[in-house]
């Protein structure tokens, strides 16, 4: 994995730490929404959403295209596939190192 790629994940890891962060993307993941539609429900300030919209775009987890006076977010999903990919990577790591351990034991 190149150093590039290595950066990229963990900006994706980094986003998705808080929990307010998480919320905005369930909210995206049904459908493209502007600042204001996404900071009702939420306990932080329209502000606050805001900066929040920016760490994930930064992470590059959120685009965002203006239709006249509007904003709109929507997801960017080619980063939560690179993430996806590393977990899965990692879990198969995992998985063959259990069942070597658990070979082992068995013997």
């Amino acid at each position: 994995m190149s150093k590039r790629s290595e950066r990229a994940i963990v900006e994706v890891f980094a986003a998705l730490s808080d929990s307010t962060r998480l919320s905005l993307i369930s909210k995206l993941n049904a459908r493209s929404q502007s600042a204001t539609s996404l900071a009702e429900g939420e306990t932080v300030t329209r502000q606050a959403i805001a900066k929040h919209l920016q760490v994930l775009e930064s992470a590059g987890l959120v685009i965002h295209e203006k239709h006249g006076r509007e904003v709109l977010y929507s997801l960017e999903l080619q980063r939560l596939e690179h993430a996806k990919a590393f977990l899965e990577n990692a879990s198969a790591n995992w998985d063959g190192a259990i069942a070597r351990l658990r070979k082992m034991v068995e013997e």
